[in-house]
């Protein structure tokens, strides 16, 4: 049993019972790690609206057990992110940028650089005029960094340049030549040499310079189809949607 206090973001918040709330974090010094807020919903909580979904926190957990729920103690608001709830847009993206993180990464795994792109992805939505892209270029930011980079420079399967007509595998991970993607039973997304080259580009620039980035038409359709096919195979289920007003037909 152990008081810890570390810096986290506020994944998930749940209702349970009649006041409280299960919630997962992404902490610093824990990685992903689910709590109970006692009480949170009560109208006179001690935690107020501090432990709402993007929230960054300074966050005390009472851990009985590392397998089990830890209980939170106190949180302390660092950064409440207003302007990311109150645009439709915003909460869009931020859903996205959540709900990749709480599916690549394990419980109770430190992860400090993916901690930091997420803060740092979450600070620049507030200010980004294209919060659409802003998530791509996150997307691709945090699966390299858990394990799941994509292989850009060389087909995955023969490992001979891709040429100019190439699809990406999403269940291989990177870009097939058109010959190993006329072998390949994998439904592959085609990318032109413009996403390629964004993509090549992006990689290789540091997060907050490749936000400055551009992307229209063909290009900014082709990389939309690849990232959210690639983290839908990784984590196992779909993201939240883009536009949260759209309607199935």
């Amino acid at each position: 049993m152990a008081l810890v206090t570390t810096r986290a973001i506020v994944l998930k918040s749940i209702r349970w019972g009649e006041a409280d709330r299960i919630l997962t974090f992404f902490s610093l010094r824990l990685g992903k790690v689910r709590g109970i807020a006692r009480g949170a919903r009560r109208m006179k909580s001690r935690f107020g609206g501090m432990l709402e979904p993007f929230s960054s926190v300074n966050l005390t957990l009472f851990e009985k057990r590392r397998d089990g729920l830890a209980s939170v103690s106190h949180a302390d608001i660092l950064e409440p992110f207003f302007a990311v709830r109150e645009c439709l847009d915003r909460i869009s993206a931020a859903s996205r940028m959540v709900a990749l993180v709480e599916g690549v990464t394990a419980d109770r795994d430190p992860g400090p650089p993916i901690f930091h792109v997420l803060l740092d992805g979450l600070r620049s939505l507030v200010r980004t005029d294209d919060p659409g892209l802003l998530t791509l270029i996150f997307q691709m930011r945090v699966l390299g960094q858990s394990g799941f980079r994509p292989q850009l420079d060389h087909c995955v399967t023969c490992e001979r340049d891709v040429g100019r007509t190439c699809m990406f595998s999403p269940a291989a991970g990177g870009l097939l030549c058109a010959a190993c993607d006329r072998r390949c039973r994998d439904d592959g997304v085609p990318m032109s040499p413009g996403s390629v080259a964004f993509l090549r580009r992006a990689r290789r620039m540091p997060f907050a310079v490749s936000m400055r980035l551009k992307a229209a038409g063909r290009v900014r359709h082709e990389l939309e189809e690849m990232i959210d096919t690639y983290a839908r195979t990784v984590v196992g289920k779909r993201l939240p949607e883009r536009n949260l007003l759209a309607v199935e037909p």
